[in-house]
């Protein structure tokens, strides 16, 4: 089940005004083009930010989401007839032969059963053509982020047009080992409605993923520094032979 955050209509309506700085998209865009890309598998698209970017580049972009209140508000977005959305993880994929399937943000670490894990690399190895790549990031776990998801440190106020004024903040819940749980709070203004959105991430160690890729018949090409967050996420670039 997608987190409150993606799957709750008024959430997800809200997400991209509460977080319009996308510029971390910009790295993925900068390795479209340097792999040559032209076919694109968006695991975890959501809001359907960065595969309208591709599609208005002309890539052929297929987006992919379990939460269907996300994929509700990137298919009514400019642009959205360009994409082809589909509904459901990457164990539903039809047959495809993509150049490049990413996963940007907190889309890996997002998915923190093993096992489901375990299916999405199968899933987009199974969509990549031979010679194509899978690209994704993941915190680097020594440097212990939750311990800055605190109310003091996260509070934000917004004023979303035809929204009114929104209230955000995170909390930590649990750090159970690689897996941390967090609760985020929305206060809306205008009628006085709080909902909350508990997620889960899991830090993987960059041995254990490597591992994990291997396991699945990629080989891993490069780990790279996030541009704009150096020294804080693994960046993977993993090739399908």
């Amino acid at each position: 089940m997608a987190d409150a955050c993606f799957g709750h209509p008024r959430l997800a309506a809200i997400y991209d005004p509460l977080d319009p700085d996308r510029s971390d998209l910009d790295a993925y865009l900068r390795m479209t083009a340097e792999f040559g890309a032209r076919r694109v598998l968006d695991i975890g698209c959501g809001t359907g930010v960065f595969a309208l970017l591709l599609a208005e580049r002309g890539i052929e972009v297929v987006g992919l989401e379990p939460a269907a209140a996300s994929l509700d508000v990137a298919r009514a977005k400019p642009g959205g007839e360009r994409v082809r959305w589909i509904h459901g993880d990457a164990a539903d994929l039809p047959p495809l032969r993509v150049d490049l399937a990413t996963m940007a943000a907190n889309v890996a670490q997002a998915i923190a059963d093993p096992g489901t894990w375990q299916k999405t690399l199968r899933g987009a190895h199974e969509a990549l053509r031979p010679g194509g790549r899978l690209v994704f990031e993941t915190r680097v776990p020594a440097r212990r982020a939750w311990q800055e998801w605190t109310r003091e440190n996260t509070c934000r106020v917004r004023e979303i047009p035809g929204v009114g004024t929104v209230e955000h903040w995170v909390e930590l819940i649990e750090v159970s080992g690689p897996v941390v749980t967090f609760r985020q709070t929305y206060v809306f203004a205008a009628d006085g409605q709080v909902l909350t959105s508990d997620s889960t991430l899991r830090f993987r160690e960059r041995d254990e993923i490597e591992q994990d890729l291997a396991r699945h018949g990629y080989a891993v090409e490069d780990v790279r520094d996030a541009p704009d967050r150096p020294g804080r996420e693994y960046v993977f670039v993993a090739r399908r032979p």
